[in-house]
């Protein structure tokens, strides 16, 4: 291999493990993203539910 082609490899490699790293952090933060959507989403149905015991069951206080 000549030393032109040597450098424009180790650019290449350079340049594909910038990359990774960069996609690395922005997975990381649509999954942290995606979970939190998941997390909120369950925590509906308890929150309606609740909701509506409270409208059904009215408090004892006088």
């Amino acid at each position: 291999m000549s030393a032109v082609r040597k450098l424009a490899r180790k650019q290449r490699l350079l340049l594909l493990l910038t990359f990774c790293m960069l996609l690395n952090s922005c997975l990381g933060t649509v999954v942290g993203t995606a979970v939190d959507v998941t997390i909120e989403v369950v925590k509906v149905p308890f929150k309606v539910a609740g909701a509506a015991v409270d409208l059904v069951i009215p408090d004892d206080e006088c």
